[in-house]
């Protein structure tokens, strides 16, 4: 049994979501800053949670096309491959999932505009169930 992590890469905060063991649903784990140290913190998570895939939201324009911010994710997860070689890395497609994550916050009446690490973790788990929705 295993899990799989959900990461959306921004340029300041990572969001983090895991599934379940079942592979159904996606849970918040945590936002960590973006820095040297973040590799080393998401390789411990995996460890400590048995994750064999990482599922990275990949930012297209609303053309499909990849600009600087895909690029940016493609970039860390190369550094995660260096550090995380037998995990499999997988791209999910992420547009307007960070929208849609501020709409699910609003409605749940959490003020995210004062907290961005709220939407970069809906988001993971958006990108992460996305996922798992699709490979059912």
């Amino acid at each position: 049994m295993y899990k799989v992590m959900g990461l959306d890469v921004g340029t300041k905060r990572i969001g983090i979501a895991m599934s379940d063991f079942l592979l159904l649903t996606a849970q918040p784990a945590e936002t960590i800053q973006r820095e040297p140290n973040a590799v080393e913190k998401i390789a411990q998570l995996c460890r400590s949670n048995q994750v064999k895939k990482i599922v990275i939201g990949l930012p297209k324009h609303m053309n499909g096309s990849l600009g600087e911010q895909a690029q940016d994710c493609m970039d860390f997860a190369d550094m995660l491959k260096k550090k995380l070689p037998d995990i499999e890395y997988i791209f999910e497609d992420e547009r307007l999932s960070s929208r849609q994550a501020e709409n699910i916050l609003a409605m749940q009446g959490k003020k995210y505009t004062k907290n961005k690490g709220l939407v970069d973790l809906k988001s993971a788990c958006i990108i992460l169930q996305q996922y798992l929705d699709r490979t059912k």
